[in-house]
């Protein structure tokens, strides 16, 4: 028999859903989001063995790293809903900095330390009739006491950055409290308070990068971010809006 899992204090008016293994957590976060289930509403496994990050990517989730997945009903016209992509980043960024280290945000939805991967984020969406947000399933997933060896890009864990003190259940109180803030933030002041908190943790700001699309790869300066969350990112031919592809900086 497993464990008890363990209980986890959360913001007044958000729940949490403690299973021991899924597959994924934002398939099961789905599953309750068609149901009706609310607003706040947090999917957490000890363990998934399906996980997955953008594009359909493998992503590794054993036991002592962090994987849940949040129901959140924002109440926005679908074509906002990309916002919450970057109120999630920088809500992780105020939890993982929370435990000491300095973590920076890659466009659109990875954290870094120093250059290495500590954790990504998958945002899923539903619309209404009247094209508003149905609701929105944010998974997470942050390397903790484990990081992948991989040959395609580097990671990293709390533990090897230096967090010894950060566990499961601690990184997801905090990340659940800091979450529930800047939700309310965004709500209040609207998407340019969130863009200027992510821009104060971007990586490869003012640098030069390279960006890999569907059919072509690009490579100027990362000027900012615009206010829907595109990448503006200037060549020698101009000005590029960018919604979607894969950035490339520093370390091959």
């Amino acid at each position: 028999m497993p464990d008890a899992l363990p209980s986890i204090a959360l913001p007044p008016g958000w729940r949490l859903d403690a299973r021991d293994r899924v597959g994924s957590t934002n398939d099961e976060a789905r599953a309750l989001a068609v149901a009706g289930a609310a607003h706040g509403t947090i999917v957490w496994a000890r363990r998934q063995d399906a996980a997955r990050g953008r594009r359909g990517r493998a992503w590794s989730s054993p036991e002592g790293n962090l994987a849940c997945s949040a129901i959140l009903r924002p109440d926005i016209p679908f074509a906002r809903a990309g916002e919450l992509t970057f109120v999630v980043g920088v809500a992780l960024a105020d939890a993982v900095a929370s435990f000491g280290v300095e973590p920076k945000l890659k466009w659109p939805n990875d954290l870094q330390i120093a250059g290495d991967k500590l954790a990504g984020i998958l945002l899923e969406a539903a619309v209404a009739p009247d094209r508003s947000v149905d609701w929105i399933v944010a998974g997470t997933g942050v390397n903790i006491a484990h990081h992948p060896q991989l040959a395609d890009y580097h990671a990293t864990d709390l533990h090897a950055a230096g967090a010894r003190d950060a566990a499961v259940e601690t990184v997801l109180e905090r990340y659940a409290a800091a979450l529930d803030r800047r939700l309310a933030e965004w709500r209040a002041d609207g998407f340019d308070a969130t863009r200027a908190a992510w821009l104060g943790r971007a990586v490869g700001l003012g640098a030069r990068i390279k960006v890999r699309l569907e059919t072509e790869t690009l490579e100027g300066v990362f000027e900012h971010i615009d206010p829907s969350g595109a990448l503006i990112l200037r060549t020698d031919t101009g000005r590029h809006s960018i919604t979607a592809g894969d950035v490339f900086f520093g370390r091959g």
